[in-house]
């Protein structure tokens, strides 16, 4: 079941946290719960990108893109993500989720989100993120701009580039 009332929790704490700006990073705290848990008694790989949410959501509030999307009539939809496990998260510890937007391209916005506990990176999130309306795409730069940004995206980090352009080589539709 999706974590519904974890994240009414984290969306009440963050509109009481100040504005970050576009490129600010939003921290929080969890802690893994028995629901979360996969059979070797550590948190599950999709429910990580379930959790995921918990961050990203509070962060397009406190960055301004939750109002804007709705003032504007968009929609926030993923359109897709690279994860990269390293480390066990079991049940009841406690980790912290730190999510930040690093730039985009012609078409995504890009947010990359880690997990993290006693120190050391559990596994991170790269996401490919889209702005829609009925009639399609809108330019990341013109969400940008309607979150104050002027200017262009900074250079994507190379290994998200790289991410970029093998993605961009995969056929699709797959193959039956």
């Amino acid at each position: 079941m999706y974590p519904y009332v974890r994240l009414a929790k984290e969306t009440l704490k963050s509109r009481k946290a100040p504005p970050l700006g576009i490129f600010g990073t939003h921290l929080s705290q969890h802690v893994c719960c028995p629901w979360d848990i996969d059979p070797w008694m550590e948190l599950n790989n999709g429910r990580a990108l379930t959790l995921y949410d918990l961050g990203r959501i509070p962060l397009a509030g406190r960055t301004g893109l939750t109002q804007a999307a709705r003032d504007l009539g968009w929609g926030l939809t993923v359109a897709g993500v690279s994860v990269r496990y390293r480390r066990r998260v079991q049940m009841f510890q406690r980790f912290d989720m730190r999510s930040r937007m690093i730039g985009w391209d012609a078409r995504f916005l890009y947010i990359e989100q880690s997990m993290w506990r006693a120190g050391e990176c559990t596994n991170q999130m790269l996401l490919r993120m889209a702005v829609i309306t009925k009639g399609g795409m809108i330019a990341p730069a013109r969400v940008a701009a309607a979150l104050g940004h002027a200017g262009a995206s900074p250079a994507l980090p190379q290994w998200v580039q790289a991410w970029i352009d093998a993605d961009a080589t995969r056929p699709w539709p797959p193959a039956p």
